[in-house]
């Protein structure tokens, strides 16, 4: 299980999310729960898809890895996400 961290940031009328360890990976949603469960989702089939083509995994880094890398501003916050690796599909 790899806990991948989710920059969550406030829109004018939405919430988007992405994760710094997965490029291109992003969501938006309405609510907290909802792009949670939506860059879960999100997250998920992209790592699968990259297992499938044969891709290496990115690694999954903390917070204190990132800190300096992140571009915040007042009102993001920061979540994790657990993706379960052993069980994305991979190509037979």
């Amino acid at each position: 299980m790899r806990q991948y961290l989710l920059i969550i940031e406030k829109g004018q009328n939405n919430l988007s999310a992405y994760s710094p360890d997965v490029l291109g990976c992003v969501a938006t949603g309405k609510t907290v729960e909802q792009i949670v469960q939506q860059m879960t989702e999100a997250l998920y089939f992209h790592l699968e898809d990259m297992s499938q083509q044969g891709e290496q995994m990115h690694q999954a880094r903390g917070l204190s890895d990132r800190i300096n890398e992140i571009n915040t501003t007042a009102g993001d916050f920061f979540t994790f996400v657990p993706i379960n690796i052993n069980s994305l599909k991979a190509t037979a």
